[in-house]
């Protein structure tokens, strides 16, 4: 078995409403509670780096798995919902809805549409990410496949 670390620093100089920023790799930027949940909003938060992380290891595992079937497209695009409940104080991370859109070249066939929706299907089961929060957060997948019109 071979292991992955990856790495994370964070500094968090001040209170609950202050400011602080984190650093991993090729990401570097500015953290604090959103305005939602009376933060002053500035830079990222954990539910919006949750969905991103979502959103990205869903739609690079389905590429990948498009590629590896030979399906080609003309483009991919996603749009993620994270929903958040607060009940009495208590904040949980209750459902991640993802909405890809393939669009697939103007050749395809109804069996390339085929593929393209379980493709979509098996992605979101195959994600690390979604492995991970799975039995926590509720992924929903309202996917949508095109035909390039050129």
């Amino acid at each position: 078995m071979a292991e992955h670390h990856f790495h994370l620093k964070a500094h968090w100089p001040g209170l609950r409403n202050d400011v602080g920023e984190i650093e991993t790799g090729g990401l570097r930027t500015k953290v604090s509670i959103p305005p939602e949940m009376d933060g002053p909003g500035i830079g990222t938060n954990p539910d919006e780096m949750l969905l991103g992380a979502a959103a990205t290891c869903y739609i690079i595992t389905l590429a990948a798995m498009m590629e590896r079937s030979r399906l080609e497209k003309d483009d991919l695009t996603i749009e993620s919902v994270g929903v958040v409940d607060v009940t009495k104080g208590v904040i949980t991370y209750r459902k991640i809805i993802h909405r890809p859109v393939i669009v697939l070249k103007a050749d395809a066939d109804e069996k390339d549409h085929a593929l393209a929706r379980k493709l979509a299907q098996k992605a979101e089961a195959s994600c690390m990410i979604s492995r991970a929060i799975k039995g926590n957060v509720e992924v929903e997948l309202q996917e949508t496949v095109l035909r390039s019109k050129m």
